[in-house]
């Protein structure tokens, strides 16, 4: 289902206790313009950005279930005109409502302690008043970048990462570990062996331990596997994942495989998974080729029709 309007006033219209899992990502703070009158992201300071995520995370306590979760995406900016960016080829995203809209922005207000070039904090900033707003803070999910955009920088390092918080409404809340867990990229485990024989034996291990683990093995477990899950391993919360484009969308877009982690370890089959910023509907997407149910809330009617657009046009795996 697409709301198409205001998310203050559209998630309103959705069912309480109704998603499983939040999945999004806002607009963030002074980096581009979506054309919008009340946008979110265009407040004079970063206060006030944060105040109204919160505020609208408030709202998320109504719809989300007791053992749901919350995904929030936020990339970090610096202080001053042009959002801290001196040139046109060091953004997120090269177009009119990006790096143009940056180029024309003037500085914000005089902040009582943000100076000029000042890596403002805004990830830090929301989770932090999410965390004391009630909800729980369980992971800071670092999405590194492989293909950034380039920065022409000379005085720092190029940026090529963005936050991802997982929080939750309770302290046990679901999550299937096991449905993102990552495969082993060695044969054998950092002892040598798969089994526990086979690490008994292992050549990098002294007589002492080699003659403990042989007696155990023969005794208890010859044969088995002593990973502690044969499937795969505990995903790590670095994630290395491309930036994505989309040929209907003049704006950078979700790569599918974020909100997919999130939707595995997030939900089951038939649950029904919210994105308030939908932007060009890739958790939609991802959603209903997984086998959940959808609830999408956008702005702006021209990414309402590149939505629309794209979940029209796919098949469950």
């Amino acid at each position: 289902m697409l709301l198409i309007g205001e998310v203050r006033e559209e998630i309103n219209k959705v069912k309480e206790n109704s998603v499983q899992a939040i999945i999004t990502s806002p607009p963030y703070w002074g980096l581009r313009d979506y054309e919008q009158p009340d946008q979110i992201g265009q407040e004079p300071h970063p206060e006030d950005f944060v105040r109204n995520i919160v505020s609208l995370a408030a709202q998320f306590k109504r719809v989300l279930k007791n053992d749901g979760t919350f995904w929030l995406n936020l990339g970090d900016t610096y202080f001053g005109a042009k959002g801290g960016h001196w040139s046109s080829d060091n953004s997120f995203t090269n177009d009119e409502t990006g790096t143009k809209y940056r180029e024309s922005r003037k500085a914000p207000p005089k902040h009582p302690y943000l100076k000029t070039k000042d890596l403002v904090g805004v990830p830090w900033k929301v989770a932090l008043a999410l965390q004391k707003d009630g909800w729980y803070l369980r992971n800071d999910i670092i999405w590194a970048k492989p293909n950034p955009m380039p920065e022409a920088v000379k005085d720092r390092f190029a940026k090529s990462h963005e936050h991802i918080f997982l929080l939750s409404l309770a302290k046990k809340y679901y999550f299937d570990y096991e449905a993102v867990l990552e495969p082993y990229t060695e044969p054998l485990n950092r002892y040598g062996g798969s089994t526990f024989k086979e690490v008994a034996e292992s050549k990098y291990l002294g007589k002492s331990d080699q003659k403990n683990l042989q007696n155990y093995a023969n005794i208890k477990r010859v044969g088995q596997d002593c990973r502690p899950n044969p499937n795969g391993k505990t995903r790590k919360d670095v994630w290395k994942i491309n930036t994505a484009q989309y040929k209907g969308a003049h704006f950078a877009v979700f790569p599918e495989e974020i909100p997919k982690l999130c939707i595995l370890a997030g939900s089951r089959k038939g649950d029904t998974i919210l994105d308030p910023f939908m932007g060009s509907g890739t958790t939609a997407v991802m959603a209903t080729r997984l086998g959940r149910e959808w609830i999408g809330i956008e702005l702006n009617p021209e990414y309402a029709e590149i939505i629309k657009d794209r979940t029209s046009q796919i098949e469950m795996f």
